[in-house]
């Protein structure tokens, strides 16, 4: 039944209560203990029952308990002084950005994720990349970086996950109430609700802005289910990942271009944009449009201009993580488009391809992005080798190791995911600058003054909650699924609050391997069962709804829990989301992670972990792999490693080996160390590694440090690239263009004419050698190009690898347009079968990038001797 009218009905509050709405609606309460705190205080059952939101509770609050806290004065002074401290907070004016970045003035980061998961109220996240892009707005806003999120408005977000009697996943979705949640709409200046439109083939789509403010950060987050809309345009908005490929396309258009007009109606102008995986790559597109417009340039003007001012972060190095859009529906809805950017169909479309020449290739999201950005990155040293690998194909002729795609490593915002307990036993002994300084190594070195008793005496308790939530969660989906009475009286005796716990939490997607520790189920059954070092597992995690093997790698597990030899030893908790998240983190005193190498870009679940006192037991894959590698090049122990890093053709092979590594970690040093107690029936083995761990690896694997890293290697710089090409009506950006418009046109001409000066075939360490060679230039100048000597070592298949580039100098020596180049003194830095080429690269002082796709020209085998190989001789 429709509403002929409809309105807002809002809590009414106390007037010494008022504040209470202002906390309720800035999300920094969601890592603030404090405010936590006081709103458990008003109604702790009510702040449970509604998914742990502020603004929901107080329209839900029988008004007397308000009237009740209205006349409490000791909850008035704390009101009062949770007041003032978030005061504090947003009016700080020593922020890190303004101590150290205080010549950069006028930076303003546009962030761009198709989710962003903030806390378990606001359901606009499916998992570890909203997350992270949630950490990583809190960070900013920590750090008082000048940046604002953007995203999409979700009615029904992610599916909330149940099990079937059988243990089959199930989905159900639930209506968000953005009335009910901390966001207000956006308004124009008479009042109405701010709307910006976006073009879906010969259609406008109207989208409202919302606002969520986090910390000093504001989210702007858009919303297309209005009554002005056709019904099929409404839903666009309607659920995260949901639908086909071409709602997929919608949202993403939506996302990218009806992003960038949002903060162009909100007056906002950033100078950077970060793309936080491709889904938002179309606002490349509409920055460069915009340009065109106001600026009066064309394409490649205008796209020179944006390119200096986007930054890309991708993260998945598994194939099927990528969009890719058919040409046919990129007709259909970007034809229109298309004509204003002023290219012709095939230019749009090779954007969007590794080979622009190739008709059949499908538009790839990441493709157009990396074309597009600056600057691009992995999210971990592995990740960054893998993308380098996956997407060589943009850059022909350059080495894997030289694409232009570099890593920053992930990492979380410690203050969501602590515990209250260890944020106290922090307090105490590193002092509370930790609060604010998470990268600092000399701060988090304090670790070892605090007491093995203490420190474990905390933990306890933590396990100790865990299992309490464990035993009522469990309880609860157990009735809800009609399991048999005698398994829901057993679930108040499931798992032992003193036994050694591990916990698995992650999207349950194959490459994962969540099953890897039930492989072999006899000798786990021994491992958990063991009566004086008994072992529990903790599962939790979600499939793709349309991950048929996923959903039969959860049923596996519950069909073992159900087992009467692993009731009450192996446990599945169903729902995953944040809530519970902080419960297993918090609690469980390893962290298991089994992905398929090389397919885990980072991960970051046992980073919440180990600063809550876990200790990670991991496949050296994404963060890991790196962890591990500098741990033990410091001989520190920060955890355990399943095997080296080895990779087999034969997946099958590579599980039954790891299983049987992990079995053998398990029984011959987990388990006793665990269980090796003191008289006070403390583990100080353990106790020890735990203090190793945090020490060593909090200050690395903080989101303050990726926020440092990306404002000082990405932000800053890219914001002054930015400034200098737009600045005088974009003179610099013009110039840039016309520049590589005639490179492109006469680098054919380029090619290496012939060396001088060779080597011997043998020579010493440490010895020089000088080489010289004339490149035919043609009309490009000896200043627009780069030379290089590129040397390393030979490979079985003659080919060079882990090469070095070596600049060489012109002479000043020129005949015909052949032009000479020197290298005085090339070092011999170690003994073997060594070699060298040498390239040449265009070069102007404003490119954004090193490297330009195709244009690179190499040494060939008919240029005498510009592919020799020496004998290094160790004297």
């Amino acid at each position: 039944m429709k509403p002929v009218h409809v309105f807002n009905v809002i809590p009414s509050l106390p007037v010494a209560l008022e504040g209470l709405r202002r906390l309720a609606h800035n999300l920094r309460w969601a890592w603030d203990h404090g405010t936590i705190e006081l709103f458990r205080r008003l109604d702790s059952d009510l702040w449970e029952s509604t998914g742990h939101n502020p603004v929901l509770m107080l329209g839900t609050i029988d008004q007397s308990q308000l009237e009740a806290a209205s006349r409490d004065e000791s909850f008035l002074a704390q009101l009062d002084h949770t007041l003032r401290d978030l005061d504090a907070y947003l009016a700080a004016e020593s922020t890190w950005y303004r101590r150290e970045h205080a010549r950069t003035s006028g930076l303003l980061v546009a962030y761009f994720s198709a989710e962003f998961g903030l806390t378990e109220c606001l359901s606009v996240f499916a998992g570890g990349l909203g997350v992270l892009a949630g950490d990583h707005l809190k960070s900013a806003s920590d750090l008082g970086v000048p940046l604002v999120g953007v995203g999409l408005l979700y009615q029904q977000g992610y599916f909330r996950q149940y099990l079937n009697a059988a243990g089959w996943q199930q989905e159900s979705y639930e209506d968000n109430d953005f009335q009910n949640l901390p966001l207000v709409c956006e308004r124009r200046p008479d009042g109405s609700p701010l709307i910006v439109e976006v073009s879906y083939a010969s259609r406008r789509v109207a989208a409202q802005v919302w606002r969520a403010r986090v910390g000093r950060i504001s989210l702007y987050l858009l919303d297309t289910n209005l009554p002005a809309n056709r019904p099929e345009d409404r839903v666009v908005t309607y659920q995260l990942y949901g639908g086909d490929l071409e709602m997929r396309l919608k949202q993403e258009i939506l996302l990218g271009i009806g992003g960038y007009r949002a903060l162009e109606a909100l007056g906002l102008a950033p100078t950077v944009y970060h793309m936080n995986e491709g889904h938002s790559a179309f606002l490349g597109l509409e920055w460069v449009r915009r340009l065109m417009e106001t600026r009066s340039l064309s394409f490649h003007e205008a796209r020179e201009a944006a390119s200096a001012g986007l930054i890309f972060t991708t993260h998945t190095p598994v194939p099927a993580g990528h969009d890719y859009f058919p040409p046919s529906l990129m007709d259909h809805y970007f034809g229109e488009y298309i004509g204003r950017l002023g290219l012709s169909r095939s230019e749009f479309l090779a954007l969007g391809r590794q080979d622009a020449a190739n008709d059949n290739e499908q538009f790839c999201m990441t493709v157009l992005a990396l074309r597009l950005a600056s600057s691009s990155n992995g999210v971990s040293a592995l990740h960054g080798k893998v993308s380098r690998r996956m997407w060589n194909g943009i850059w022909p002729g350059v080495p894997e190791d030289e694409v232009p795609i570099g890593h920053v490593t992930n990492g979380v915002h410690f203050r969501s995911w602590i515990s209250l307990e260890m944020n106290q036993l922090y307090d105490r002994y590193l002092g509370p600058k930790w609060r604010e300084e998470h990268a600092d190594t000399q701060l988090w070195q304090r670790v070892e003054s605090i007491p093995c008793e203490e420190l474990w005496r905390t933990h306890e308790r933590r396990r100790v909650r865990l299992v309490a939530f464990t035993r009522q969660h469990l309880l609860m989906q157990l009735e809800r699924r009609g399991a048999p009475q005698s398994e829901i009286d057993a679930a108040n005796e499931v798992l032992d609050p003193d036994a050694l716990t591990i916990g698995f939490a992650r999207r349950f997607a194959t490459y994962k391997r969540a099953a890897l520790l039930l492989r072999d189920v006899e000798r786990l059954g021994r491992i958990l069962n063991h009566p004086e070092r008994p072992v529990q597992i903790l599962f939790a995690g979600k499939a793709h709804p349309r991950d048929d093997a996923g959903k039969q790698l959860i049923q596996q597990i519950v069909r073992l829990a159900q087992k009467k030899e692993f009731r009450s030893r192996v446990v599945f908790l169903e729902g995953y989301d944040m809530a519970m998240a902080r419960y297993l983190v918090q609690g469980v005193d390893i962290w298991l992670n089994t992905p398929l190498r090389p397919q885990e870009a980072s991960g970051t679940s046992g980073m919440k972990a180990l600063a809550n006192g876990a200790i990670n037991l991991s496949v050296l894959d994404g963060w890991w792999d790196e962890a591990w590698l500098d741990a033990t090049a410091k001989r520190r122990f920060i955890g355990w490693a399943i095997g080296r890093g080895e990779s087999y053709d034969n997946a099958e092979y590579q599980d039954q080996v790891e299983s049987a590594a992990l079995y053998d970690l398990l029984e011959h040093d987990i388990i006793p160390t665990f269980y090796d107690r003191s008289a006070g029936g403390v583990p100080r083995r353990w106790t020890h590694h735990m203090k190793t761990s945090i020490a060593q690896l909090c200050p690395q694997f903080n989101m303050q440090r990726v926020v440092k890293e990306y404002t000082a290697d990405f932000y800053d710089l890219a914001h002054e690239r930015s400034r200098q090409l737009m600045a005088d009506g974009s003179a610099r950006a013009r110039a840039l263009a016309a520049w590589t418009a005639r490179i492109r046109s006469v680098w054919p001409q380029v090619r290496v004419e012939r060396l001088e000066s060779l080597p011997a075939t043998e020579l010493t360490v440490g010895s020089r050698f000088r080489m010289r060679a004339w490149i035919h230039l043609g009309s490009v100048g000896t200043d627009e190009v780069t030379v290089e000597l590129f040397m390393g070592r030979i490979d079985s298949e003659g080919e060079i690898t882990d090469g070095i580039a070596i600049p060489m100098q012109a002479t000043g020596e020129c005949r015909g347009g052949v032009c000479a180049f020197e290298a005085p003194a090339v070092p011999c830095l170690r003994s073997g079968r060594q070699g060298y080429t040498v390239r040449v690269l265009p070069y102007h002082r404003d490119q954004t990038k090193a490297l330009l796709p195709g244009l690179i020209t190499w040494a060939d085998g008919q240029v005498k001797a510009a592919e020799a190989v020496m004998d290094g001789v160790l004297r």
